[in-house]
């Protein structure tokens, strides 16, 4: 099954998400690129209840101290009342805002802790705009002038400086630092990344969804509700700079290759509806070249581009993408003290038979030998019956 799939190496996601990051057109910029990530947060928010979890944020760092006390986000309203449903789709937790002073100037800073890597990723990929600056901070950052947006972990932060200055990148590289990191299976970023061709990928316009309401405000191509995400779908799309025009590559990651087979063959049937087709295309899908139009799967992922690129040209980019299983050597319990003792009980017992033989074949070998040597001199072989006296020779 591809939950299965999810824990492949993180590495392989790494190199998908470093990709050199371009600017895309304005006609496709993306919906929320001058929109802040918690409107919300900076307002006065209720006490946190019993359920609010421990502050994420530190009270100082290179040179920063909070002013005030931290304010806690318990939900998903609370931290971002817009977009509370798509901080749920991620495995929303808890959060923390505060302000923090230097020198009279402020830095604002949000962290929102989500359950593993991939949620906290896929909400990065929700609030950075489409073709932001790249940044060297965390596991993965993007910056649009004094707010910067980056990822750790299970947490995403964002920071908006008063003003930005050159050492602010290594200021929040020490704030990541102090971000809680997590083990096993929650450390893996979304495998489904490692599935998208790495040429001409524009690398910061991937943005990944496991739910229609964020799939929808990263301005999906396809209908949400053609996805499948009630069939626990998780959905990439990113951009690519091709020769004859930008196009746009949608994977979709189904549970088993049986449902992709069934989900690809409605997206199949709902693109050459064209203009009949319900419900409308959306418009990302409607202003793309429909005879660049195309679709395929590779195992249990389904693959779409759209765009202005020429047919050849999405021919050859949809047809890099490959699914290849890999497997994670789940690691066995370490041995009990039984099984230790009965292995060395069983050691000592063949040492002990080891020695026995050892000691038989000597006494054979020396023994026989004696035995040849006596009766080679006609001697009887065995020694026992000779007697054999001292005599003392007493007379004068």
């Amino acid at each position: 099954m591809y939950t299965m799939y999810r824990y492949v190496a993180a590495a392989v996601v790494a190199g998908t998400m470093a990709a050199g990051a371009q600017q895309k057109p304005a006609a496709k910029a993306h919906p929320k690129s001058a929109q802040p990530v918690a409107k919300t947060a900076v307002a006065k928010t209720a006490a946190a209840g019993p359920a609010a979890a421990k502050g994420l944020l530190p009270d100082s760092f290179a040179g920063w101290t909070v002013k005030g006390p931290e304010k806690a986000l318990a939900s998903a309203e609370q931290a971002d009342g817009a977009h509370a449903a798509a901080l749920k789709e991620y495995g929303f937790q808890s959060g923390s805002a505060a302000t923090y002073e230097r020198d009279g100037e402020t830095l604002t800073v949000h962290a929102y802790r989500f359950k593993d890597v991939s949620g906290a990723f896929g909400a990065y990929s929700f609030y950075r705009g489409t073709g932001w600056p790249k940044e060297e901070i965390g596991s993965g950052a993007a910056s649009d002038h004094n707010r910067v947006l980056f990822w750790t972990g299970p947490v995403m932060v964002e920071a908006t400086f008063s003003h930005v200055s050159p050492e602010s990148g290594s200021e929040l590289r020490e704030l990541a630092k102090q971000m809680p990191a997590v083990q096993g299976t929650s450390a893996l970023a979304p495998p489904i990344l490692s599935n998208l061709p790495k040429q001409s990928l524009d690398g910061q316009t991937t943005h990944y969804a496991v739910g229609p309401a964020s799939y929808v405000g990263e301005g999906g191509v396809l209908p949400a509700e053609l996805v499948g995400f009630d069939r626990d779908a998780e959905a990439v799309t990113a951009n690519y700079s091709l020769n004859s025009g930008p196009a746009t590559l949608t994977l979709i990651g189904y549970p088993t290759p049986q449902m992709a087979a069934a989900q690809e063959q409605k997206i199949r049937a709902y693109i050459r509806a064209g203009s009949k087709a319900q419900p409308p295309f959306p418009k990302p899908l409607a202003d793309s070249d429909q005879a660049s139009l195309e679709v395929r799967r590779s195992g249990p992922v389904v693959a779409l581009v759209s765009g202005d690129a020429i047919p050849d040209e999405s021919h050859r980019l949809i047809g890099r993408v490959y699914y290849q299983s890999e497997y994670v050597s789940i690691p066995q319990p370490g041995e009990s003290e039984v099984s230790k003792t009965s292995k060395l009980l069983l050691g000592i017992a063949a040492l002990v038979v080891i020695g026995a033989t050892a000691a038989i074949l000597l006494g054979v070998f020396f023994g026989g030998g004696r035995a040849l040597i006596r009766v080679a001199r006609g001697k009887p072989a065995s020694s026992v019956y000779e007697a054999e006296f001292i005599r003392l020779d007493l007379r004068e």
